[in-house]
């Protein structure tokens, strides 16, 4: 089977290689699928870059999110059938750029058949990680202020859906008209291009000098620092990432002075300490979908063999929406 692979370190576009490879074989609790959809995430950049906290053996497939069709049922997998079309993570070193990769049957769960393939593989991570972060950690409430970060990226744009969900009034902050343009598609009620405006004078005149009850951040560095300018009375920065490159540091006297509170989200872990959550959150994920609540915008389908261009393009923050490869 082809499949894209990390050979060494680096730039996805310079170190991933489409070759061929013999098809993966699911172990004990695992399920192997033929790969109808899988989304790029940022984790998968870091990954080539060797600057993730998961840090696969060379050589790998990148991919670590993905829709497929199962096609072998390891060993102690119930409730798994071949020919089910699944959805979730994908087990490194097999991920979803090949024609075949392997999935967790602990995490593999049925696609919603309201969304196609390219929706479905888009519906993990990044909804996942917002409901996590908007639920369990910041305890978003109805008629409270959200303010998402990287509006127009696969994590920003599913916290925008699900805070409006939750009945929020979510102010989204992107780069660029286009991104803005894609933020306001989605449901933000305002929508500040940082080219342009300053988010914290955004964010109190629309809050009438209150702030932002819930801040979104997957960015990190400045974008944290100035987050705090703008955060409202026992508001809740939520830590999601550090994508701009720079992971900064928490003015703790700060958070004292104006009382809110700063929270981390590592959303990988509830599947280990809390697994039961994570397929109680695809079930309200899947439910959403299906009344058309929420549902990923892909902005760019991908054939296998431009694969690495595209996780490119999403390293170079170019690009708007989901980027999926589809078979």
């Amino acid at each position: 089977m082809k499949a894209w692979q990390v050979a060494e370190l680096g730039e996805p576009r310079d170190v991933m290689g489409l070759v061929e490879v013999p098809e993966p074989e699911p172990g004990p609790g695992q399920v192997s699928v033929r790969v109808l959809g899988a989304a790029a995430n940022f984790p998968d950049v870091l990954m080539c870059r060797g600057r993730y906290q998961t840090r696969p053996p060379l050589p790998f497939t990148p991919g670590v999110e993905l829709c497929g069709e199962v096609v072998a049922v390891g060993a102690e997998v119930d409730g798994i059938a071949v020919g089910q079309r699944v959805l979730g993570g994908s087990v490194l070193p097999h991920g979803g750029f090949a024609e075949m990769a392997l999935m967790d049957a602990a995490t593999a769960f049925a696609a919603p058949e309201s969304l196609d393939d390219a929706q479905a593989a888009s519906l993990f991570i990044g909804y996942q990680t917002g409901w996590f972060g908007l639920h369990r950690r910041a305890g978003l409430r109805e008629g409270e202020t959200l303010l998402v970060h990287a509006a127009a990226g696969g994590v920003g744009s599913a916290a925008i859906q699900l805070g409006k969900a939750a009945g929020a009034r979510v102010i989204g902050v992107v780069g660029g008209s286009e991104k803005a343009e894609y933020a306001r598609s989605l449901g933000a009620d305002v929508v500040v291009d940082r080219h342009r405006e300053d988010f914290v004078e955004v964010v109190k005149a629309e809050t009438g000098g209150r702030g932002a009850d819930v801040v979104y951040d997957p960015v990190g560095g400045q974008t944290y620092q100035r987050s705090t300018k703008c955060i409202a009375f026992e508001g809740r920065i939520v830590v999601v990432g550090f994508a701009g490159g720079e992971i900064q540091s928490a003015a703790l006297n700060h958070a004292l002075v104006k009382n809110y509170s700063i929270v981390g989200l590592h959303w990988g872990l509830y599947n280990t300490h809390d697994p039961a959550s994570v397929g109680e959150c695809h079930r309200d994920l899947a439910a959403l979908a299906d009344q058309g609540i929420v549902r990923p915008l892909v902005s760019e389908k991908l054939a296998l063999d431009t694969v690495a261009e595209g996780v490119q393009r999403l390293a170079d923050g170019v690009t708007v929406g989901r980027v999926v490869y589809v078979a």
